[in-house]
């Protein structure tokens, strides 16, 4: 069943790339005419932002009182990364990719769901911050209209929802369970016109939280400890802002730091809360817009779109790709988990 799933998994990243091959070829011509010197450098950039992300988690493995090294966290999260892509669900798919890796190593999944829980909360409390700057930007100068408002107003919606969802799992399991129950019954009434039946199991959002429970009893008394975790979120944007950055230099377009965060910021957004995997098609439109709105003349913002995306999202999903693999094959072994 196993081989099935992979194989599934390889053939609708397969599929992706033959749907975007024209894009494909249009990033291909821009990467060909800008400086490779600036390119190699947000490329490893685009790396070490990875990594980055590999140091957050193994940080909050350590407050549930797990260990795991960060090479391993690596390939996870590069492979998560690949299959939300790939395989959209919600982010339910990279939380499989965890759970996978979890169970390989003899990890609590209840804790690894709790750390995945909170990986992704902090990192939409990191992006706040720095869209209240892009935001703070467009509006002095005279640039912000409703498109980005109201996408704003949706990312608020979702990040204050994964913290009440979280605060509920912290206080309570039952709670949290009833109120899982209570958005699949909500998702189930949307989705029965369309498909004719429920689309989620109700029933399991109970066994769900009580799964969560040993996770969020290890963080009592812990709330120091997630200031460190916290900063290296805000260090997975600011690393994307300078590929960005190197993005502006790889193609001789000049910039102001005002430029560069408000672009940034709309970018990321639209990442969030467009209904296709990681923003595809939407982000395109909206950062080359988003740029032309703050002084870059259209040209170049089409070019800094397509090579900024040739990083952020493709460069990445081909890693993931690899990393996706590299997990298959590792064998399980023994937990580090803390003994207490």
């Amino acid at each position: 069943m196993r081989k099935i799933l992979v194989g599934v998994v390889l053939m609708l990243a397969v599929v992706l790339v033959i749907l975007s091959f024209t894009e494909l070829e249009s990033m291909a011509e821009v990467l060909h005419h800008s400086n490779w010197y600036f390119l190699f450098a947000a490329l490893l950039l685009e790396m070490l932002w990875l990594y980055n992300m590999a140091i957050t988690m193994r940080l909050l493995y350590r407050l549930v009182g797990l260990e795991e090294k960060s090479r391993h966290l690596f390939l996870v999260v590069s492979a998560a990364n690949f299959v939300n892509v790939v395989a959209p669900s919600a982010g339910i798919g990279g939380m499989a990719v965890f759970l996978d890796a979890a169970k390989k190593r003899n990890h609590s999944p209840g804790k690894v769901t709790v750390v995945g829980v909170l990986f992704v909360l902090l990192d939409y409390l990191a992006f706040l911050c720095v869209l209240a700057l892009g935001l703070a930007v467009l509006v002095r100068r005279h640039n912000l209209n409703a498109g980005e408002l109201t996408a704003s107003i949706i990312m608020l919606a979702i990040a204050l929802t994964f913290s009440f969802l979280f605060y509920l799992g912290y206080r309570s399991a039952e709670a949290l369970g009833k109120a899982l129950a209570w958005m699949g019954r909500l998702v189930n009434r949307v989705l029965r016109t369309f498909i004719r039946r429920d689309y989620l199991d109700v029933t399991r959002a109970y066994s769900y939280a009580s799964e969560m429970t040993d996770g969020y009893a290890a963080l009592r008394d812990k709330r120091r400890e997630f200031i460190l975790p916290f900063l290296y979120s805000l260090n997975n944007k600011a690393l994307l802002i300078c590929v960005l950055t190197l993005t502006f230099l790889a193609f001789g377009t000049p910039y102001s730091i005002g430029t560069i965060v408000g672009g940034f910021s709309i970018g990321y957004l639209f990442v969030i809360v467009s209904p296709t995997p990681a923003g595809i098609g939407f982000v395109e439109g909206a950062l080359t817009v988003a740029l032309n709105s703050l002084r870059v003349q259209w040209e170049s913002a089409t070019l800094i779109t397509l090579g900024y995306r040739a990083v952020t999202f493709w460069f990445p999903l081909g890693v993931g790709a690899m990393a996706f693999r590299v997990l298959q094959k590792q064998p399980a072994h023994q937990s580090l988990e803390k003994t207490k």
